[in-house]
């Protein structure tokens, strides 16, 4: 049974399939719609604070990839893109984006590990900490 696909933000639908490739939208960490964790990623946080909230934007994502392939498929993740909105100065951009490939790794084995940017940016969209996009392949 699938999961129940996260819930748009505006006018996009959370995943496009065209053939066997697959985009999933950016993807924050809000659970039935609504952020679990708000604010700027912060230089003297612990990065494990982040682990909850960037593992759900990451399971947002394959969610909504997931919920395009048909009995008989699977997934193969081509890349990521983690985008952090990060407090100025911060520098650990990799150590969250490590927390998806972590995730995905988990769900998908070696078929999770792809290329993967990790960025900071000025805002995310309700002030997430946190967005996750993801490309991928369907694998018959």
């Amino acid at each position: 049974m699938k999961k129940e696909n996260p819930i748009p933000q505006g006018k996009y639908i959370p995943a496009k399939r065209i053939g066997d490739m697959i985009y999933t939208a950016g993807m924050t960490p809000r659970d039935k719609g609504v952020l679990i964790k708000t604010g700027k990623v912060m230089i003297n946080d612990p990065i494990e604070d982040y682990k909850e909230c960037v593992t759900l934007a990451a399971s947002n994502a394959l969610t909504a990839a997931e919920n395009t392939i048909n009995d008989g498929e699977s997934l193969e993740v081509l890349s990521i893109y983690v985008f952090v909105n990060a407090e100025r100065g911060f520098t650990k951009h990799a150590k969250i984006g490590d927390f998806v490939s972590d995730y995905l790794y988990e769900n998908l084995k070696e078929r999770g590990i792809a290329s993967r940017a990790a960025v900071g940016v000025e805002s995310l969209p309700g002030d997430a900490p946190v967005e996750v996009q993801l490309v991928l392949a369907v694998v018959k």
